[in-house]
């Protein structure tokens, strides 16, 4: 494996399936030129656009996920993590899921109005909103923009109910917002940790935070009394299913209140951009990995469907669930449920009014 630092996770900016424009022109920056001119490497620069939503509340109906609504502040994620499953909705913008998906992104500023208006309608019924459920809701651009920030403080005026799932201890600045409503036990942060191993982790997800700090962050948020939990998703046969039971121990010690893994998933366009990633990093074992991927997927790149999707099938989804069990019991993490209250919830007087 190159141990080079990877400067984004894609390899490739793979065609995507066309939803809406007929072909994508190139943009003619000047820097598109710089290896003519020059010989240099061509620079990849991040671009953000402003999107005014319409809504801001997602919701799902899936059997195989605890909750039924999601805020999303930004399309698209720097962090670049190769199995993003969130990659394929960039083609619905007529964009690759490759390097598009991480180098062009788009915020919702108007995220926390809409938030508000929604909240106050008539007949709304309170259920835990979840953050980072699609893209990460901390990747680096909310340093600028505070969309998840903001969400989060309508929210805490409220006392409505929500969850965070990211891969950046930037959750740790809002404390201030998180440590006041888990204390009613209307919040809970889920942690993403992949490996602990620095080389395997900046080509996996080259622009997250080290797996380090996101321990530290564990560690933080639960010594300020907010309900924390580590999610190791996806585990990568022949890439990091060797580490799940030092996951769980640091997670433990980093004081995690319990712990979940989800198999590699690879819909749509994820396996090709991941089958490209491991011909660059792991050439010697790209076969291996593919090979032991097929037999937890029934023979697929991807299982799509329902109840077995997120758990994998056949022995080595099995043996992955006997050691996480194992390891878990070992360390004391009894898997205690992700839960939020509902109760409390006082909804806006009145979208206009709570608005000025």
């Amino acid at each position: 494996m190159a141990n080079k630092r990877a400067v984004r996770g894609a390899t490739i900016n793979a065609e995507s399936r066309r939803f809406n424009l007929p072909q994508i022109e190139a943009d003619g920056d000047w820097l598109d030129e710089r290896t003519a001119i020059d010989g240099a490497s061509p620079t990849l620069r991040t671009t953000v656009t402003a999107e005014a939503a319409r809504t801001i509340i997602s919701r799902n109906s899936s059997p195989d996920i605890g909750f039924d609504r999601s805020i999303n502040p930004y399309r698209g994620c720097e962090h670049g993590c190769i199995y993003c499953f969130a990659r394929p909705s960039h083609a619905y913008l007529d964009l690759s899921p490759g390097l598009d998906f991480e180098s062009r992104l788009f915020a919702k500023p108007n995220a926390a109005e809409l938030l508000r208006v929604e909240l106050a309608k008539k007949g709304y019924v309170v259920r835990p909103i979840a953050f980072g459920t699609n893209t990460d809701p901390y990747q680096p651009i909310e340093s600028d923009w505070r969309i998840t920030r903001a969400c989060i403080a309508v929210l805490a005026e409220h006392d409505h109910p929500l969850t965070i799932t990211t891969k950046s201890d930037r959750v740790t600045q809002d404390i201030d917002l998180l440590a006041p409503m888990a204390a009613k036990g209307l919040a809970a942060v889920c942690l993403s940790i992949t490996s602990l191993d620095p080389r395997i982790a900046m080509t996996l997800e080259p622009r997250a935070p080290a797996p380090a700090r996101r321990l530290a962050a564990v560690r933080k948020l639960s010594d300020a009394g907010i309900p924390t939990y580590v999610s190791i998703a996806p585990v990568i046969p022949a890439i990091t299913d060797h580490e799940l039971e030092h996951l769980i121990e640091r997670a433990a010690a980093a004081g995690a209140r319990a712990a979940f893994f989800i198999p590699v998933r690879l819909p749509h366009e994820v396996a090709p951009l991941f089958r490209a990633w491991l011909d660059t990093h792991f050439p010697e074992r790209a076969g291996k990995v593919m090979a032991v991927i097929r037999e937890l997927r029934g023979g697929r790149d991807n299982d799509p469907d329902f109840h077995s999707r997120m758990r994998g099938q056949g022995p080595w989804a099995e043996l992955l669930r006997t050691r996480f069990q194992i390891a878990c019991r070992k360390h004391g993490l009894t898997g205690e449920r992700l839960t939020v209250r509902c109760d409390l919830f006082r909804p806006p007087k009145g979208a206009q009014g709570e608005l000025f």
